[in-house]
């Protein structure tokens, strides 16, 4: 894979041609089902007026980059998009500096691979792009960081891709407080677990779902369950139970240094080369609020981007094939 860092202020001609470079696959996928069981682009224009209303001149200006298009404008909502599916382990570092590391798991044909930074609506914020609109993961200039898991749950409802829930996060909070009364309004189509940390870190992980009132938890550890399984199969398929206990014995031991935290989650039971069944671990990303700074990592290499040092570049990642 390769992945591409873009720095782009205002929305223009980069994220313009970007998304012509995606359309094509994007709207497959929005469509797969059939067009007419997506929402309208009234119906999402008007959910987000209702729910995200911070974002609609934002919305408005890049369907208009995207080419003002019926089917661009209702990907670009996000408002009650496909199911998907990710793995993905999360945990909030014990230490005196607020340091949240996450794994990413998910299927590499269906990712855009692209670290993102913008000034919209007068605000910088880096993350690792979902549609080019949405966010899995990222930091505001204010010191919010914010992650998200599949909560492993099937059930679908009305609500937002959970990406665009982070890109608003971001773009409208400054405290982990704030953040929290968004992921408590604001619909979710399905159940996912969103991580948040400020930089006087304090944190919470907030239980989406479509189907339930959002619990706010002040877990430091998020992987792909809620508060118990309930999806075994996939549970099982994750290894998510495993995963939450390995991570929670690390906090419980003596604070280990950063590097060490970070590289549990470049090894087994973290690390996943389960790219057939769409859950390998594509990268690791280590977000420092405080500093604005996130380092990706993969093994044997690493790719820091800052508010202060964003050079565009690409990094290429070869991924090792199972035995």
């Amino acid at each position: 894979m390769t992945f591409t860092a873009l720095s782009e202020d205002a929305p223009g001609p980069k994220w313009a041609g970007l998304f012509s470079a995606y359309r094509d696959s994007y709207l497959a996928w929005w469509e797969r089902e059939g067009i007419g069981v997506r929402p309208t682009y009234m119906e999402g224009l008007n959910a987000l007026r209702r729910h995200m209303p911070e974002l609609v001149p934002l919305y408005e200006q890049l369907v208009e980059l995207a080419g003002g298009g019926d089917r661009e404008a209702r990907f670009l909502s996000f408002y009650c998009p496909p199911r998907y599916l990710s793995g993905c382990s999360q945990a909030i570092w014990p230490g005196d500096r607020p340091l949240i590391v996450r794994n990413y798991d998910y299927n590499p044909a269906a990712v855009d691979a692209v670290l993102l930074k913008t000034g919209w609506q007068g605000r910088r914020v880096i993350g690792m792009s979902d549609g080019l609109f949405g966010l899995v993961d990222g930091m505001n200039e204010d010191g919010l960081a914010v992650s998200l898991t599949f909560g492993g749950r099937q059930e679908v409802g009305p609500g937002f891709g959970v990406p665009l829930i982070l890109r608003y996060i971001l773009q409208t909070c400054r405290t982990t407080a704030e953040a929290q009364e968004v992921l408590v309004r604001v619909p979710s189509h399905m159940s996912y677990n969103v991580t948040v940390l400020d930089r006087d870190r304090r944190f919470v992980t907030a239980y989406l779902a479509p189907d339930r009132r959002t619990v706010i938890s002040h877990a430091a550890v998020a992987t792909n369950h809620q508060e118990r399984v309930e999806w075994n199969i996939h549970a099982r398929v994750t290894a998510t139970v495993e995963r939450e206990r390995y991570l929670l014995q690390r906090l419980t031991l003596h604070t280990e240094p950063e590097h060490k935290f970070i590289r549990a989650f470049l090894r087994p039971p973290l690390y996943s080369l389960a790219f057939d069944r769409g859950f390998g671990t594509l990268y690791t990303a280590a977000y420092r609020p405080a500093e604005g700074q996130v380092d990706l990592f993969w093994p044997g290499r690493q790719w820091t981007k800052s508010f202060d040092a964003f050079e565009e570049d690409q990094t290429h990642i070869t991924y090792p094939v199972p035995d």
